[in-house]
C-alpha cells in the first residue's frame, strides 16, 4: 500500500550525532518558498534533538525510528518509504537547501514530466558547473554521461516518489547512480540547490568510493562507452586527490595509507584508464597502486610543484625517458611527453629532500639530497654549494653560508651544511620573523637553486630550537624553531620562548588590543577605506563625468590605446608612426593596461584608468584606438574619435550577434552609446561596411573607406617580395634565433566561448606532434589570443615558440611563410601576403551555429580547411606542391575582403588628424 501525497516535496534527513548540523539541515528545509515542503527524519534508536524538532512541529516533520544498529542505507530507505510527497530528496545533516531549491526541482519535474530533476551543489567541480550550465531534459545517458560516470548524483537531486522503485540498499553514491540508470526522463536545471556538503576527504573516502565503484561497474556491464568513462573519471576524481594528499603525510603514517589504498584499488585501475592520465598523475596512481609510499609522495611534490624533477629519470634505449631504472621497461613509466631531456641542467628544478636537521652545539645542521637525473652529473663537474637564508616578505636581507660537505652519491647530490643561527643571523626581531633557507649547487661556475622538502619527522621541534640574538633586544624574540611550512618546505621562525619575551608579547599585545585601542582601530580602518574610495572606478567616473570633460582641449593631443591597453600594436601603432615619421609635433599619450613594457619611449604612458588617463581623455583632441575606450566615458564635445577596429568579421558581431538580442533595453543602449562615440570608423573593404558598419549601427559619413593602417606593412612586404624575394628575413627572426633554412609556420587561433583575461587555454593544436614530426625543418610560433594565454609542453630548443607576447602581429605576419589558423580575423589580414594560409577548426560547424557566421567558411576560403590533426600535418608536409591549387582563390579572398588595403591607410588617418588640427 502507498503511502499517499501529501505534499509537493519530501526532504529525508538521516540524523547523526551533531545536533547543531541536524537543526540548521531542518530550519533549510522549512524556509523553502514551496509550501509543501516536510522534512521526515530518520533515527536510529532515541535521538533527543530530532524528537524535539518533530515535536515542535509536527505538522511538517516526522520522525521515524529505527533499530539502533540500522546501517545509513536501512535509515534512508524507511524515510524514503515514509515520505508523502510527490517527490523526495535526501540530505545528510549540515546540508543545506538553498531557499527556493524545492520550488525550482519541483517546478521543473512538474513542467518536463521528469523522474528525476537535479541541480547544483556548491564547492562542485568545474565539470559539475559545466554539467548544469543550462536548463535541459536528458532522455539518454549518452548526452549527460557525467549523471553516472561521476558523483554528479551525491546531492542536489530529488526523485519522483512512485519512481523509486528497487533503490533501496545501496550507498549515497551508487543510490544516485541507480536513480539515473531508472530514470526514464531526467531535468537538469541550473540553479543551486545545496550548500553545506561535507568537504571531501580523498583518503579517508577512498575506500567507500572504491565499492561504489565496483558496485556502479556491475551496473554499467554492457555498455562500454559509459563503463570506460566512469573507470576514468574514477582515477580522475577519487585517486588523483589521494595522490596529492600524500604529500603532509609522515613516513610511517603514508606506509600505512599507502598499503590500505592500495588493497582497495585492487582490480580498479584499467591500462586504458591509467593511459589516459598525464604522465605524473599516471605514475602517481600506479605507485598508488603498487603501495609505493615514498614514490607517491615524491610524485605529489611534482603534482603542487609542476615542472619539477623528483626522480633519477634514466634515457632508454629507443631514446624515451623513463621515470627511474627500475620501471625503465615499463611505458606507464614514461615521460618522455614533459621534455626534461630538452633542458641543460641549470634550468631544471630539482627536488631536494632534506634528510635531517638538528641542533648540534650552537649551529643548526640541515643534510638533504638533491636528486639528479638522467645521468647528467656522470661527467663529475666541479661542484660547489651554499645555503642562503632569505627574510620573508620581499626585505632584501640575505645570510649565506657555505656548505662544506657536498659530493656525488649514487646518481645524486649529497649535502651537508651548518648554520650558525644564532651567531651569524642578526635579525631586527620586528617585521622579519620567518626565514626560508634555499639551496644553491654551483656545477662549473652556474648556479641552481632549489626549495629544502621536508617531513615533520625530519624536523624535531624540541631538538632543532636554538637562542636568538636580535638588534632589538631579546624581548622581541629569543628562539629560533626550524619547521616545515604549509607547502612542505623548511623554514625557519623567530619567537619568543622564555618568560621575558613572552611578557613583552603579552604587553604588546595589551596595548594594541585594549579599549583605546579598539576604538582607534575602526576610525583609521574608515580612513582607509575613504582613501581607497577616492582611487574607485566609480568616484574616478563621477569626477570624470562632472569635471574633467569640461575642461578646455589641449590642441594636437592625441591618446592612443590598442586592444585595451594590452599592446602597443596594430593600427595605433602604424597611425602613432607615421604621424612620428612626418614630425607633426602632435603630443601622442598610450595607454596601458597592466605593464609599460614595450610602449614607446617618446610617448607619455598613462595606466588605463589611472587619473592622468582620465585627465588625457577629458583634453585630448583625438582619440584613436582599434577597440573601444571603456564605454561608460563620455567622449568630450572637443574630442574626434578614430576607430581603426581590430578586424573584419567572419563571426557576427555586435546587435547582429543572438546574445545582444536576447539582453535587456539598458544593456543594448550601453552598447548603442559606446559606439555612439565613433566619429571615424576605418573599414577595409564592402564586406565591412554590409557587416561591421550594419553590426553597431554606424552611418555612412563616419566610414572611412581606407584600409588598415596595421596592414601598410603587408602590403610593402607582398611588394618586396615580388620585387627582391623572401630573404634576408626581418631583423625579429634574428631576434627570435631562427634560422634562414626554417620554414616558419604561425599559429594564431582566435578564443573559444568567452575569452577571460589571462586564461590559460589548451590549443586545439597538439604542438608536441608538430615539433616531432617537422622540428627539424620547421619553427613553430603560437600566438594566442590577446585574451588568453596559450599552455605549451615542453620541446626541443627551437621547434616552438611563443610569441604570445609581442606587441605587434603584423610583424609576425610578415616572418611567417605559412598561416594557421582557424576562423580568426588574422586570416583576412595574412591573405594580403599571397602566402600559404591553412585552417583548421576542428569545430568549425559548432562555432558556426553556437555564434553565427556571415559567410560559408569552407566555400570561400584562401586556404584548405581542416578538420584534424593528422590532415593538417600531411598538409603542412606537402604545402609548396598543394599551394598552387590554392593561389587564385587566396588572391580572390584577399581581394574581396582587403579592396581598400593599399598600403595607404596610415597616411590617410595621419591626414585626417593633422587636416583637422589645421582647421582649429
Amino acid at each position: 500500500m502507498t503511502t499517499p501525497e501529501a505534499y509537493d516535496m519530501s526532504c529525508v534527513v538521516v540524523c547523526g550525532t551533531d545536533a547543531a548540523a541536524l537543526r540548521a539541515t531542518v530550519r533549510s528545509v522549512l524556509d523553502q518558498t514551496l509550501a509543501g515542503t516536510e522534512a521526515v527524519l530518520v533515527a536510529a534508536g532515541a535521538h533527543d534533538t530530532a524528537a524535539s524538532l518533530a515535536a515542535a512541529d509536527p505538522q511538517r516533520i516526522r520522525l521515524v525510528h529505527a533499530g539502533a544498529e540500522s546501517t545509513a542505507c536501512v535509515l534512508r530507505d524507511l524515510g524514503l518509504a515514509a515520505a508523502r510527497g510527490r517527490y523526495v530528496m535526501v540530505a545528510a545533516p549540515g546540508e543545506r537547501l538553498e531557499r527556493h531549491a524545492c520550488r525550482n526541482l519541483f517546478e521543473a519535474g512538474r513542467r518536463t514530466d521528469a523522474d528525476l530533476v537535479a541541480g547544483r551543489r556548491d564547492k562542485a567541480p568545474a565539470w559539475h558547473k559545466e554539467l548544469h550550465a543550462r536548463s535541459r531534459v536528458v532522455e539518454n545517458l549518452a548526452d549527460a554521461p557525467e549523471l553516472v560516470t561521476r558523483d554528479s548524483l551525491s546531492a542536489g537531486f530529488c526523485l519522483r516518489r512512485g519512481a523509486l522503485g528497487a533503490l533501496s540498499g545501496a550507498g549515497r553514491a551508487l543510490f544516485g547512480v541507480r536513480a539515473a540508470l531508472a530514470a526514464r526522463r531526467i531535468a537538469l536545471v541550473p540553479n543551486l540547490i545545496t550548500t553545506g556538503c561535507a568537504p571531501a576527504d580523498p583518503v579517508r573516502d577512498l575506500p567507500r568510493a572504491a565499492d561504489a565503484q565496483r558496485d556502479t561497474l556491475e551496473l554499467l556491464d554492457g555498455d562500454d562507452t559509459l563503463r570506460a568513462a566512469r573507470e576514468s573519471a574514477f582515477l580522475t576524481d577519487h585517486v588523483v586527490p589521494c595522490v596529492r594528499a600524500f604529500l603532509p603525510l609522515g613516513p610511517d603514517d603514508r606506509g600505512e595509507v599507502a598499503d590500505t589504498l592500495a588493497r582497495s584499488l585492487d582490480g580498479l585501475v584499467t591500462p586504458e584508464a591509467l593511459g589516459a592520465l598525464p604522465p605524473v598523475e599516471r605514475i602517481g596512481v600506479r605507485l598508488l597502486t603498487d603501495g609505493d609510499a615514498d614514490g607517491v609522495q615524491a610524485a605529489a611534490y611534482a603534482l603542487a610543484r609542476p615542472g619539477t624533477v623528483v626522480s633519477p629519470l634514466v634515457r632508454t634505449g629507443d631514446g624515451r625517458i623513463r621515470w627511474s631504472a627500475e620501471h625503465a621497461g615499463d611505458d606507464t613509466f614514461d615521460v618522455t611527453e614533459l621534455g626534461y631531456q630538452y633542458r641543460q641542467f641549470t634550468d631544471l628544478r630539482l627536488l631536494n629532500r632534506v634528510t635531517h636537521c638538528l641542533r648540534q652545539g650552537a649551529v643548526l645542521t640541515v643534510g638533504g639530497r638533491l636528486v639528479v637525473p638522467l645521468g647528467l652529473l656522470d661527467d663529475r663537474p666541479a661542484l660547489a654549494a651554499r645555503l642562503d637564508l632569505s627574510v620573508r616578505g620581499g626585505r632584501a636581507h640575505t645570510l649565506s653560508v657555505p656548505v662544506r660537505d657536498v659530493r656525488q652519491e649514487d646518481g645524486g647530490v649529497v649535502w651537508r651544511a651548518e648554520l650558525p643561527l644564532t651567531g651569524a643571523l642578526r635579525p631586527r626581531g620586528i617585521g622579519d620573523r620567518v626565514w626560508d633557507p634555499r639551496l644553491v649547487l654551483t656545477v662549473d661556475g652556474v648556479p641552481v637553486t632549489t626549495d629544502l622538502l621536508a617531513d615533520k619527522a625530519a624536523v624535531p621541534t624540541r631538538a632543532t630550537a636554538l637562542p636568538a640574538r636580535p638588534l632589538l633586544t631579546r624581548l622581541t624574540a629569543d628562539t629560533w624553531q626550524p619547521y616545515v611550512t604549509a607547502k612542505h618546505h623548511l623554514a625557519v621562525c623567530l619567537l619568543p620562548r622564555r618568560r621575558a619575551a613572552r611578557t613583552a608579547q603579552a604587553l604588546v599585545h595589551y596595548v594594541t588590543h585594549f579599549r583605546p585601542a579598539r576604538k582607534l582601530k575602526p576610525v583609521l580602518r574608515t580612513l582607509r577605506k575613504k582613501r581607497e574610495a577616492l582611487h574607485s572606478q566609480r568616484v574616478k567616473l563621477r569626477v570624470y563625468r562632472r569635471i574633467l570633460s569640461r575642461l578646455p582641449v589641449s590642441k594636437g593631443l592625441v591618446v592612443f590605446e590598442s586592444h585595451m591597453g594590452k599592446c602597443y600594436g596594430d593600427s595605433p601603432r602604424a597611425v602613432h608612426e607615421e604621424l612620428l615619421a612626418r614630425g607633426a609635433g602632435v603630443r601622442c599619450v598610450w595607454s596601458y593596461a597592466a605593464s609599460p613594457a614595450g610602449f614607446p619611449d617618446g610617448a607619455r604612458l598613462v595606466r588605463r584608468w589611472s587619473w592622468p588617463y582620465l585627465w588625457a581623455l577629458a583634453r585630448a583632441e583625438w582619440w584613436v584606438d582599434n577597440q573601444g575606450f571603456p564605454h561608460a566615458l563620455d567622449k568630450p564635445r572637443h574630442t574626434t574619435y578614430l576607430q581603426t577596429w581590430h578586424g573584419s568579421a567572419y563571426k557576427r558581431m555586435g546587435f547582429d550577434e543572438a546574445r545582444h538580442r536576447t539582453r535587456n533595453a539598458p544593456e543594448r543602449e550601453k552598447l548603442r552609446h559606446a559606439v555612439g562615440r565613433f566619429d571615424h570608423f576605418m573599414v577595409r573593404s564592402e564586406h565591412d561596411v554590409r557587416t561591421l558598419a550594419h553590426a553597431y549601427r554606424i552611418p555612412e559619413e563616419r566610414l572611412l573607406r581606407a584600409g588598415y593602417p596595421r596592414n601598410d606593412r603587408l602590403v610593402e612586404a607582398r611588394g618586396r617580395d615580388e620585387r627582391e624575394g623572401r630573404f634576408p628575413r626581418p631583423p625579429l627572426a634574428t631576434e627570435l634565433g631562427i634560422p634562414d633554412h626554417r620554414t616558419v609556420v604561425l599559429y594564431a587561433p582566435t578564443f573559444r566561448g568567452v575569452p577571460k583575461k589571462g586564461q590559460v587555454v589548451q590549443l586545439p593544436l597538439d604542438v608536441r606532434e608538430f615539433a616531432e614530426r617537422f622540428g627539424d625543418t620547421h619553427v613553430l610560433l603560437v600566438r594566442a589570443h590577446y585574451m588568453e594565454a596559450a599552455s605549451l609542453p615542453v620541446t626541443p630548443p627551437g621547434t616552438v615558440i611563443d610569441v604570445s607576447g609581442h606587441h605587434d602581429v603584423s610583424e609576425l605576419l610578415v616572418l611567417a611563410d605559412v598561416l594557421i589558423t582557424d576562423y580568426s580575423s588574422i586570416m583576412f589580414d595574412y591573405a594580403l601576403l599571397d602566402r600559404p594560409l591553412v585552417h583548421f577548426a576542428p569545430d568549425l560547424d559548432a562555432y558556426a551555429v553556437d555564434r553565427g557566421t556571415y559567410f560559408d567558411l569552407r566555400k570561400r576560403a584562401g586556404g584548405p580547411v581542416i578538420e584534424t590533426q593528422e590532415e593538417l600535418l600531411r598538409t603542412l608536409g606537402g604545402i609548396k606542391k598543394a599551394d598552387g591549387e590554392w593561389q587564385a582563390a587566396r588572391r580572390a579572398f584577399a581581394a574581396e575582403f582587403g579592396s581598400y588595403d593599399d598600403g595607404g591607410a596610415a597616411r590617410a588617418a595621419a591626414d585626417l588628424i593633422l587636416g583637422k588640427k589645421a582647421r582649429a
